[in-house]
């Protein structure tokens, strides 16, 4: 039978067909199948992933730059997976380094940045800001004096208050940290504006791009910015964080570093050796996302947009049908922008009578795996006046669906029901 979403959209691999290539969705739990609705926290990692992983350590396994065959090897990987990632976000493989995870590449970036600016310098970042945005920019106030200003969410929408962050950008400006998509309501903000607000003041700009990147294909050249950062975990990848960066700008950057380390962009912001395997991955993340275009779509770069714009469209009507449906439910209250605003798939709620935690558990025996509390976007949830139970929150991934947003959806009612 043929669904609402896979009739608005054909040019894109069917949802069966996307979900075949997950082994994590032959899971059942409690005899339920299970259905990640977790995704904006973490996403299921395809076969092909795993099986590019596997290949390198099973086969190309060593450490860099050195004459023997395996350490070639994997030179030409990650010289590869610095092309996918490129791609991905429509940068150079020159200005493509990887690290442990965004918050450790970002902190990697503050403490290069803080070098480099005076007391009183400032920072402006968001309340709509995950704290991997957040601390290394509040750190540089005790290592050395730099101001942070905090630009204000409007807590009747989730959306960013544009009026506030005009007035915090001045002269003073050393940096606009900002993220492109709220983790935690889905909130997608106009960066490319507020770039152009930054940059005509002569700051930089760094944006996070972690919940971004899963749903909204990345364009550094239009958004205009100077570094961005991603995570591949949450775009159907491994652990691993990538920051991408105008090559100048990465290579006049005091950032920590071994003496004898290349000076060169990127490896200027990679310290020690690699997740080799998991660059591979990441690269294999992508490439997974390309395969998802239907028909001939030329580059790598061209597929993904043909994936991402179909995708896009699909989450939109699981994202439409979730707010519709839950926004009957008595007692019930939804955050963030409404569908058809610009937002992701990630929709958040609380249940009057019952702990968020009350809420995930009651969904969890059924098969339905959703996240709750702050998501590590704290000030959002102290705005909105929840701590500490925080939120509930499903969010809608390439494998989600129709049937499993249903779950959420009867789930939820029944869980009300008893409270009546």
């Amino acid at each position: 039978m043929t669904t609402m979403v896979d009739t608005a959209v054909g040019d894109v691999a069917s949802v069966e067909d996307i979900r075949a290539q997950f082994p994590a969705l032959e899971r059942t739990h409690n005899g339920f199948p299970v259905a990640y609705l977790d995704g904006p926290g973490g996403t299921q990692v395809p076969r092909g992933v795993v099986r590019a992983m596997e290949d390198y350590l099973f086969n190309h396994n060593a450490n860099t730059h050195w004459r023997y065959p395996t350490s070639e090897e994997t030179d030409a990987l990650i010289a590869d997976s610095r092309e996918a990632l490129a791609s991905f976000l429509n940068g150079r493989a020159d200005e493509i380094a990887f690290g442990q995870n965004m918050t450790s590449l970002t902190f990697h970036l503050a403490r290069a940045f803080g070098r480099q600016w005076d007391k009183g310098d400032e920072v402006v970042i968001t309340e709509l800001d995950h704290h991997g945005n957040v601390a290394p920019w509040t750190e540089l106030q005790k290592d050395c004096g730099i101001k942070v200003r905090m630009v204000k969410m409007r807590t009747e929408d989730g959306q960013l208050d544009w009026s506030d962050l005009e007035a915090a950008i001045t002269p003073r400006t050393k940096l606009l940290a900002i993220n492109a998509a709220s983790n935690a309501l889905g909130t997608i903000s106009d960066i490319t504006r507020a770039t152009a607000l930054a940059q005509a003041v002569g700051a930089k700009v760094f944006v996070d791009a972690v919940h971004y990147a899963p749903h909204m294909l990345v364009d550094v050249q239009a958004i205009g910015c100077d570094f961005l950062g991603c995570s591949a975990y949450k775009f159907y990848g491994p652990h691993i964080g990538v920051l991408w960066g105008k090559r100048d700008l990465i290579e006049s950057l005091d950032a920590p570093r071994l003496a004898p380390a290349p000076q060169e962009s990127p490896e200027r912001l990679e310290t020690g050796t690699q997740n080799h395997e998991g660059i591979v991955g990441a690269a294999a993340a992508v490439d997974f996302l390309a395969s998802l275009a239907n028909g001939d779509s030329g580059s790598r770069r061209d597929a993904l947009r043909a994936s991402f714009s179909a995708l896009h469209a699909r989450g939109e009507a699981l994202l439409a049908k979730l707010w519709s449906s839950l926004s009957h439910i008595d007692g019930l209250t939804l955050y963030g922008p409404k569908p058809g605003t610009p937002r992701t798939p990630t929709l958040s709620f609380t249940l009057r009578g019952f702990s968020t935690d009350d809420v995930a558990i009651a969904l969890a025996k059924q098969g339905v795996f959703v996240s709750n509390g702050d998501f590590y976007a704290a000030t959002i949830v102290e705005r909105l006046g929840l701590v500490p139970d925080g939120l509930v929150r499903v969010g809608c991934s390439c494998y989600t669906s129709e049937d499993e947003v249903d779950r959420v959806i009867d789930g939820v009612r029944a869980l009300a029901r008893e409270r009546a």
